[in-house]
């Protein structure tokens, strides 16, 4: 199914000669989507307003497509948005399409193809009844499956209708598959190489000579069809293949990626993540802890402990994100604050959300969590060392020469790490530049927030090898390396 749009009423009129009145004109798909892109690129609007990080690479080799009329197979790594592109192409169809009224495959008022379409249009002529269908009808769609038949997608003699009394020569006893029924419109295939090859026959002619042969009629259906398909790379999927001659037949096979950088991923974090809310508790996540969550992607991209043929879909970002937000939010109902604010101490509750979505090369299974957990360190290291400059490091390590320690854990509230930024000065400083231009709705929110930040400044400073940190059941503790032996804290 494609996404809910919002829906005007139909045309006015409900017959082929009101029709033929108001001017109408019958086009290819392919020439409706070319003219359609080419109104929207005049205009500088953008074909997809929520796809993004594709504007430069994915974006143009569509669009050529588009204007050049191909079927197009987009190869990529699974959480590539290959599916959101396909269905989002359906917003450049017109919004109403007429068809004969009651037609199975959305026959051309003033072409029909199927015998019910002819035989109506022969008989009333401009009286010809006409149905309307929106353009969110016009698209179908099928995850290959190795128990996909030709029957499904093309079609078989419906026994039921035989049952009736007609014969097997009468074309009106078949019962059309979903290409024949997307007549006019989109039909996508998801996961083509799972498709049986033998399956995958019987998509060339409707690819090539636009027609469909049903099994045992003299039958041609020339039908009018845009193809997508989605494929993950060959190399990685060995569950099958994409015949050769299927793969000829596609004018345009286009590679989409994963979001080049921390900031695209970010952005796509922040438009599909799902918060949790609870009435009484408002849940706030700063930019720099989903920065720490899409470095973490990022980082898992670049990691050799992982499969990188399988990929590092987006979807973990967003269940990381969530994730993020629950454990947050989980605490402040637990201690009864008003405001949740993730903090590097809810990164623990990642790798539950990671690790179906990552396919990790050890032989050792016991290692997963072990892998996963330095790549989130590796992650908050990175994002310490973009918005803490250098210059800052040192006061707060020298501060804490001179101090006991800081502890950090889900039990204490904000305000705890309130009293510490206020106690060292230097860290005050380092959490102010963590938050940047971070807008604080309410005091409660900043109090949050700045504990989120001293958090950060302190993990980031011990993965810098700079601080000391012991863990206790749900506490840790950051002390000067000064005052143990550099052995004493965990990760050390």
């Amino acid at each position: 199914m494609v996404p809910a749009m919002t829906r005007s009423a139909p045309p006015a009129a409900t017959t082929v000669g009101e029709l033929r009145a108001t001017g109408w004109e019958s086009i290819p798909v392919a020439a409706e989507l070319r003219r359609n892109a080419v109104a929207r690129i005049r205009a500088g609007e953008p074909l997809f307003a929520e796809v993004l990080g594709y504007e430069d690479t994915v974006l143009p080799q569509l669009e050529n497509a588009l204007l050049a009329g191909h079927d197009v197979i987009f190869l990529g790594e699974r959480g590539q948005a290959k599916t959101r592109l396909i269905r989002g192409l359906t917003e450049l169809l017109d919004e109403w399409m007429p068809i004969v009224a009651g037609s199975e495959i959305n026959d051309d008022p003033y072409a029909p193809v199927s015998r019910h379409g002819r035989e109506l249009v022969a008989e009333k002529g401009d009286d010809t009844p006409l149905d309307w269908v929106h353009r969110s009808d016009r698209y179908g769609e099928k995850l290959a499956t190795p128990d996909t038949s030709i029957a499904d997608l093309i079609g078989e003699v419906d026994p039921i209708k035989v049952a009736e009394g007609r014969y097997l020569s009468d074309e009106l006893t078949i019962h059309y598959g979903l290409v024949p029924r997307t007549n006019r419109g989109l039909f996508a295939m998801n996961e083509l190489p799972d498709l049986a090859e033998r399956i995958q026959v019987g998509l060339l002619n409707v690819l090539e000579e636009r027609d469909v042969q049903i099994r045992g009629h003299r039958v041609r259906l020339p039908l009018d069809v845009v193809l997508f398909a989605s494929a993950n790379p060959e190399d990685y999927t060995n569950r099958g293949r994409i015949i050769t001659p299927l793969k000829d037949r596609f004018g345009s096979q286009i590679r989409t990626h994963y979001p080049l950088d921390a900031e695209i991923e970010m952005d796509i974090v922040v438009q599909e993540a799902t918060i949790p809310t609870v009435e009484g508790v408002e849940v706030v996540i700063p930019d720099f802890m989903t920065r720490v969550v899409a470095t973490i992607a990022q980082e898992a991209r670049r990691s050799p402990h992982l499969n990188q043929r399988s990929g590092v879909s987006v979807r973990m970002s967003v269940a990381c994100q969530e994730a993020l937000a629950a454990n947050a939010l989980r605490r402040a109902v637990r201690a009864g604050e008003s405001v949740a604010v993730p903090r590097v101490s809810d990164l623990d509750a990642l790798p539950a959300a990671m690790a179906g979505k990552v396919e990790v090369d050890s032989l050792d299974e016991d290692r997963d969590g072990e892998i996963l957990g330095r790549i989130v360190q590796a992650a908050v290291l990175s994002v310490f060392r973009d918005l803490v400059p250098g210059s800052l490091h040192r006061g707060v390590v020298e501060a804490f020469d001179t101090h006991d320690g800081v502890s950090t854990g889900d039990d204490l509230g904000a305000s705890a790490y309130a009293e510490v930024a206020t106690e060292i000065p230097a860290l005050s400083t380092a959490a102010a530049a963590v938050m940047g231009d971070e807008p604080v709705p309410d005091t409660g929110s900043g109090t949050a927030l700045l504990a989120s930040a001293v958090e950060l400044v302190l993990e980031g400073l011990h993965l810098s090898r700079r601080l000391n940190k012991q863990v206790s059941g749900p506490r840790s503790r950051y002390s000067s390396r000064g005052s143990e032996s550099p052995s004493a804290g965990s990760g050390d």
